[in-house]
């Protein structure tokens, strides 16, 4: 047989996936991979059902249902402050994933850096690669995840075509600061760098933090390629429904692209997803508040055993500090933690360019019940995980 793609060499199977797999494979709570456990909203499911009985069972318009497009840019614009044209700049995917990929392959050619901040989610470095250009990777620095604006601007002298910014971010769950956006928007103008923004979790932020669009910023309206999903804000994970936000000028690329990738999204989730797209702000409002019940039920029962961990300023990620166990692979680590512990969690490996193994990362989008099952398990881990 001829040899396969070179590209693909180093690749392994999502990490995060597979220790869903574990957890499954040993009947752990699986705290690894990032969906809930809870309904989504019933309104939702009630407008997924009448649709099952409508016309809506074959293709919608390549680049997203019309009216689905209306809603999402009038809530961008209601969000954001910024009108979007729904029929210019707004591209309807199937997820964020497809979202990164299809802008990657808009604005990239092979050859080309891109920034990509570290600790990351693990599809940016492939996503890179797979569009044949090479990752630059930029160091957040634990425990506050902050970035050194030396060493973000000694990257972008290699004149990158893209960065890619996760806000709030996965895995560590920091909300950058209007102050740092604002860093990086200057060097992205100073060095002529289009900026692709990954905003899944941008109404899952902790107060005193706020979320700010980067495209808002001064100069910024036509490098920012903004890059969401429905599946956060709205627990349909597996409704695979994303989109990319652009200039006229990117967009009419990125359709081109995400044509031939996935032709379209599913157009019956697209016809059900309108309702939620038109939620009042009570809705978000209600959001921020049940996942901060979350994170602080959490945090206050790792305080309570003594187990080390980060606050997250925004999503619903926690990375634990794994280094007193005194284990070589955090991988071995996640892989006995889901068979003695009872307790799904990723490996921080998987997210960080730098040599780390002190992390794991969890999640707490889930029912509180199954949250308190967790912890009730976790009193275990020191006695059970010490080397």
């Amino acid at each position: 047989m001829p040899s396969l793609s070179l590209r693909t060499a180093d690749f392994t199977d999502s990490v995060i996936r597979r220790m869903t797999r574990i957890s499954n494979k040993y009947g752990a709570v699986n705290l690894s991979q990032g969906f809930p456990d809870f309904d989504p909203p019933a309104e939702l499911l009630k407008r997924l059902t009448e649709v099952a009985h409508e016309d809506f069972h074959q293709y919608s318009i390549t680049w997203g249902a019309q009216n689905f497009r209306d809603a999402l840019a009038a809530k961008y614009e209601h969000f954001s402050g910024q009108k979007i044209d729904p029929n210019g700049e707004v591209v309807v995917t199937c997820g964020s994933t497809e979202a990164m990929m299809a802008a990657m392959m808009s604005v990239t050619d092979p050859g080309d850096k891109v920034i990509v901040f570290s600790p990351f989610y693990e599809n940016y470095g492939a996503d890179t690669i797979l569009s044949g250009a090479e990752p630059i990777y930029v160091p957040l620095v634990p425990p506050n995840f902050g970035f050194d604006a030396n060493v973000l601007e000694d990257a972008f002298r290699q004149h990158p075509k893209a960065l890619i910014l996760c806000n709030p971010s996965n895995p560590c769950g920091k909300v950058f600061s209007y102050d740092e956006l604002k860093t990086i928007s200057e060097l992205a103008v100073k060095y002529d760098t289009f900026i692709i923004t990954d905003e899944v979790y941008e109404h899952i932020v902790f107060e005193p933090h706020k979320h700010t669009y980067i495209s808002t910023l001064p100069g910024m309206r036509e490098r920012v390629i903004q890059c969401s999903s429905l599946s956060k804000t709205y627990s349909i994970t597996g409704w695979r429904l994303g989109y990319i936000i652009a200039s006229p000028e990117v967009i009419d690329t990125a359709k081109k692209v995400h044509d031939f990738l996935t032709v379209g999204a599913a157009a019956p989730l697209q016809e059900a997803a309108v309702t939620g797209l038109k939620f009042g702000d009570d809705y978000y409002a209600g959001l921020c508040r049940e996942y901060t019940e979350k994170r602080d039920l959490f945090l206050k029962g790792l305080d309570a055993l003594g187990i080390s961990h980060t606050v997250p300023q925004g999503a619903y990620y926690i990375l634990l500090d794994i280094s007193e166990y005194g284990y070589e692979s955090d991988l071995d680590f996640c892989e006995k933690l889901a068979e003695r512990v009872g307790v799904g969690a990723v490996p921080g490996s998987s997210f960080f360019k730098e040599p780390e193994n002190r992390y794991i990362r969890l999640h707490f989008a889930k029912k509180n019940e199954t949250l308190n099952e967790a912890l009730s398990r976790l009193e275990n881990m020191k006695r059970l995980m010490t080397k």
